[in-house]
Order: C-alpha cells, then structure tokens, then sequence
C-alpha cells in the first residue's frame, strides 16, 4: 500500500512531534529515533494521529463527513469555485481517480494505520505497562475510524501498509477493525489506563466507552449481529465521547461552512419525499437552522461554532444498532422498544441535546416498514456523521444508477495507489 507513505512517514512523525497540542513542547528533530521506543515520544505520535485526523479541510474528518454528506443530499456545495465537491455533488463519473479529496482522504487514513501500527507494537515493549495500555487503545481508535473509513467508501481495501500488498474485501475490513479494538479492549482490561497517561493528552475522547462503540458499529457493518449487541449493551450512554477544537485548530465543519464550502441541503436532511422527518422532530432544528437570507439553510448541530466539539460517536446510534440488530434477527417486538427510544427521546434526555421528542411507535406494520423506520432515525440521529452512504448500501436504498438517493455506490481507487500497486483492484462503475 502506498510507496509513498513508508518514503514521507518520517516526516510525519516529525510534524506530529512538533504539533503536540497548546503546551508547545517543541522537540529536538535528532531525537526523531526515540518517536517509538519511548512513552514520551508515542504520546507525541498518538496526539499527532488526531490532530491529523480532526484538523482541517484535508482532515479524515472533514472529507468523511462531507464526501458523504454530498454524495447522499445531506450538504451542497455552496461555492461551485470548489471543483472537489462539485464533483461529489455532481457524482457518477465526475468522481475520478484523480479526485484531490479522495486521494487526500485515502493517504491521511493509510498513513495513521501506519504510525498506529507502530505505537501499538512498541507501546506493548513499555515497563509500565497502564500507560501501555492507555497508547494501545489510543492508537487503535485511531488506526479502527481509519480502517472503517476506507472500507464505507471503497469495494476493497488494502490488507496492510507495504508495497504491492493484495487487497481484501470491504468486510473482511470492517472486520479487521473490529480486531483491532477487541486487541486494546484486552489491553485495558488487562492493565487499566494510567492516569499519567490520560492527563497527557487532549481532553474529549472517552477511551474505553469509545472502543466498545466503535466496535458495535463495525460489527455491525460486517453482519455480525451478535457481535454488535454485545458491544452496544457495554457503552455507558451517558458519557459523551468527543473531538475538542481550539481558535488555532477550529471545528473543520464550522470552518468550512463559514468559508462557504459546504452548507446544508435543506431543511429535510436531504431525505427523499417518502421518507421525510416529521415537522415536529426536535432533531431537525438541532441539526439544521433555516433563515430568511441565503444560505437559507445553515448546519447547526455539531457545526454550530469553531469551538463546538464533534461526537466520535452518538449514544442514540447505540439504541439504533440494537434495533437494526432485533430487526435482521426478525424480533420486531424489541426492535421497535428500541426504535422508540430515540423517538421518544427529548432533548433533555441526550448528553448531546439531540432528541426526537416524537410520539412512540406503537404498530411496526411490515418488515420493510420497520426498517425504513430505522434508516430514517439513523438519517436524522446521526444527520453529518459520515455514516449514511454505508447505511444506504445496508438498506437496500442504494441501486445502480440512476438514483436520486446517492451520487455514488463506491468510490474510484486514487490514481497514485493504482499506478504504485499492480494489485489495486479496477474501479466501480458507480
């Protein structure tokens, strides 16, 4: 996988090393040797692993939720100047290999698998091995999001960082990641998190709440619905687990709607005539203001300013796995007792104030109509999570084109990993 990740990785660490958060700890470039063979010098890296994942218009981040969002109706574009987004807007074959975003996306999240990979194996060599812990599982959300990424967007993904590695397919991928966070949850339920280790870095994340979320959503891309429950039923939901931004490193989804690059498609969340939220649903103002003036509609959510911090996940999207789960396993009673609970949900009830506040579903009516009733929620719950494309295909809502619905199935594999690795597979028709 990319040649010219393992040729620019020394940089890379460099630059996470030196961008090590407000404290400005500057560090000697002779001791670039030492990024993996010390606690002090992993710390560095895993701290440079989010701000590479969360900072930014070339942020895994950013182009998560906005390839996703206007390639499935959620954002416009509001500026057609940015050539990138039109072509997700416009999608089919306007989306290329050479397609900057894609390619920007693709390197960013091949290249925190990789530094990942290299804190979790010499993280594990450490004496003190709480703190161990607490980089093991740092990294492997890090190195699980990025996994879980490339799989939502490409048919296949590369089986590992090299060159001319094979490619496996996108659920043996989502697989994977799920491995990844089983690893660091043995990890912490071995040796639990230092707190050294956690005043040493930034303050959001919620490392062990966030694993077992993180693997409740990639088991349940893979199918493995049991899986799935089990993981869902271990997150506390009354934490919050969350990305925080500071004036010199703003929310990228404020930034980039401030600077007119995207904005919100319409007050509907982009969702199809027959499949609308009601006019009631609290979530919707939530996510989405209108106004009288263009833009006339205008992300609110976890958008709203350059401080606002970004969910890594949603506590709702916890209940939404388990009703999908109920729902594929053909138990429609408890399905909908779980469905009902985000419907049910008011503002005040969620950590994050996103709450339906609607009415409890009280007839499930048809198997399809259930599961329409669940993608629904997943679209207004976790409006501009990077979530939906992946979620289209699980439905049954995303069909060869023509289709209203979606710009685009699959993406087209970068022209730099196709030209580097005679093994990248060919590109989708759509």
């Amino acid at each position: 996988m990319l040649n010219n990740v393992l040729k620019t990785n020394t940089y890379t660490v460099l630059i996470l090393l030196i961008f090590t958060g407000c404290k400005k700890n500057y560090i000697d470039p002779s001791k670039i040797a030492d990024a993996f063979s010390t606690a002090r010098g992993m710390t560095g890296v895993v701290i440079g692993l989010q701000r590479t994942y969360t900072v930014g218009r070339a942020s895994c981040l950013y182009n998560s939720i906005s390839i996703n969002g206007l390639v499935t109706n959620e954002l416009i574009v509001a500026n057609p100047g940015n050539a990138a987004e039109m072509q997700l807007q416009t999608g089919g074959p306007s989306v290329d290999a050479t397609h900057t975003m894609l390619s920007t996306y693709w390197i960013n999240n091949n290249k925190i698998i990789y530094d990942a990979n290299l804190v979790i194996i010499n993280a594990s060599k450490l004496v003190n091995k709480n703190y161990a812990s607490g980089l093991i599982a740092y990294a492997s959300i890090f190195k699980a999001l990025c996994i879980g990424n490339l799989a939502m967007y490409w048919e296949k993904i590369p089986d590992t960082i090299g060159k001319n590695v094979n490619f496996v397919s996108r659920v043996d991928g989502f697989k994977k990641a799920v491995q990844v966070l089983d690893r660091a949850l043995v990890a912490v339920n071995t040796h639990s998190i230092s707190t050294d280790f956690i005043s040493s870095i930034p303050a959001g994340i919620d490392i062990v709440n966030t694993l077992y979320a993180l693997k409740a959503r990639y088991a349940l891309f893979a199918g493995d619905y049991s899986t799935a429950f089990a993981a869902a039923n271990a997150v506390i939901l009354s934490k919050k687990s969350v990305f925080n931004f500071e004036a010199a490193f703003p929310n990228p989804i404020f930034e980039n709607v401030a600077n007119k690059v995207v904005q919100a498609k319409n007050d509907t969340l982009g969702l199809p005539d027959l499949l609308r939220p009601s006019l009631t649903d609290t979530r919707v103002p939530f996510y989405v203001i209108t106004n009288v003036t263009d833009p006339f509609f205008r992300v609110a959510g976890f958008g709203a300013t350059s401080l606002t911090p970004i969910p890594v996940y949603l506590p709702g999207e916890m209940a939404l796995i388990k009703a999908e789960v109920y729902a594929r396993q053909n138990d429609s009673t408890n399905s909908r007792i779980q469905l009902n609970i985000i419907l049910t949900k008011t503002p005040a009830m969620d950590p994050f104030g996103v709450g339906a506040n609607q009415p409890a579903m009280t007839i499930v009516g048809s198997y399809k109509n259930l599961l329409d009733q669940i993608y629904l929620n997943r679209c207004i719950e976790l409006y501009m999570s990077g979530l939906k494309l992946e979620d289209m295909r699980r439905f049954g809502r995303q069909v060869v084109p023509p289709n209203s619905e979606s710009k685009r199935n699959f993406m087209p594999y970068p022209f730099r990993e196709s030209d580097n690795n005679p093994n990248t597979p060919p590109n989708p028709a759509f």
